[in-house]
């Protein structure tokens, strides 16, 4: 609209010039140059279309050019996912149980530092569980490792059946040397190859003893005690309705009464009222009892009152 408005301007300029030559118009008293009002009406045309320009830029804002090449569209395709993060030091497999395993449990005799007379005989007695996965049959078998024998065997096959998880009492028979003095025996397990097992980490268990006249026979000087007890077992019938008979041999150092009961592998309290036994002399002495079970895996223990108020080992109850 402004540039009409410029044009229309120019235009009426121009006709005033044009009036001004028409003939029979009045003379002016100077003479007017016509190429001055052109310039004059020039200027202001020029002046007004620089104001416009700066009010009213006609240039257009620059604009950024589309890119040359075509976006392609997004998909929706997911990202491939990253595998699990593996664990560190992860094992492989899965361990593997070791068939011959042993854990000591406990000292049924002769605790460690027992006292025991110069010379003195004795049953050391281990009770162990076979935590492995093979069983322990006669092939497997106690050995001496090192320190002092004191009298014991080199070698003593196991007794009966140990079925993995089971546990046993394993006894041997021992003397103890003359003079007074500390003395360790160690002994360990080997299988049916000769080779020894694993006892609780280790390859050994042990029977400790102090050698004086505290000890509890032998030599004479101690008092009257049961020095060792064994069994002896025996099945009759089918094995699952038959009966046991278990004998304990009852040895003691001199003169004295001995009174016991015992303890079976069901919790079976025993309540019968049994005689003592006499000792009229140092020997040995049975006494007898009987159980009606055919299952295997049963044992039983003798516990000695009085004068030891001692455990002497178990007796494995396995039907054959």
């Amino acid at each position: 609209m402004k540039t009409y408005r410029i044009i229309a301007l120019m235009l009426a300029l121009v006709l005033a010039v044009s009036a001004c030559n028409m003939p029979g118009s009045a003379q002016p008293t100077e003479q007017t140059n016509p190429n001055a009002v052109f310039t004059a009406a020039a200027q202001t045309v020029v002046a007004q279309l620089t104001q416009n320009a700066l009010l009213n830029p006609t240039s257009a804002p620059a604009t950024v050019s589309p890119p040359t090449s075509t976006p392609e569209p997004a998909t929706n395709t997911p990202e491939p996912a990253l595998p699990p993060p593996t664990a560190i030091n992860a094992p492989t497999t899965a361990p593997t149980a070791s068939c011959d395993a042993a854990q000591f449990v406990s000292d049924v005799t002769i605790p460690d530092g027992t006292t025991i007379g110069g010379k003195e005989t004795f049953v050391k007695t281990w009770r162990l569980k076979n935590i492995g996965t093979c069983t322990w049959n006669s092939t497997y078998s106690l050995v001496f490792d090192s320190g002092n024998a004191m009298g014991g065997p080199a070698s003593q096959p196991l007794v009966g059946s140990i079925a993995p998880g089971a546990t046993v009492d394993i006894s041997v028979n021992l003397q103890a040397p003359a003079a007074d003095g500390t003395y360790r025996g160690s002994w360990g397990l080997t299988n049916g190859s000769g080779a020894r097992l694993l006892v609780s980490g280790g390859k050994i268990f042990y029977v400790e003893i102090k050698v004086g006249t505290g000890g509890t026979g032998g030599t004479g000087t101690g008092k009257f005690a049961v020095t060792s007890v064994s069994f002896n077992v025996s099945h009759s019938g089918a094995c699952g309705s038959g009966k046991y008979t278990v004998t304990a041999n009852i040895t003691a150092n001199g003169v004295g009464d001995v009174t016991y009961y015992w303890i079976r592998s069901d919790n079976a309290t025993d309540t019968s009222t049994h005689d003592p036994v006499t000792f009229s002399k140092a020997g040995t002495q049975s006494i007898t009892t009987e159980w009606s079970a055919g299952a295997s895996g049963l044992w039983m223990d003798l516990y000695i009152d009085k004068p030891n108020h001692q455990q002497f080992g178990r007796a494995n109850l396995n039907c054959p």
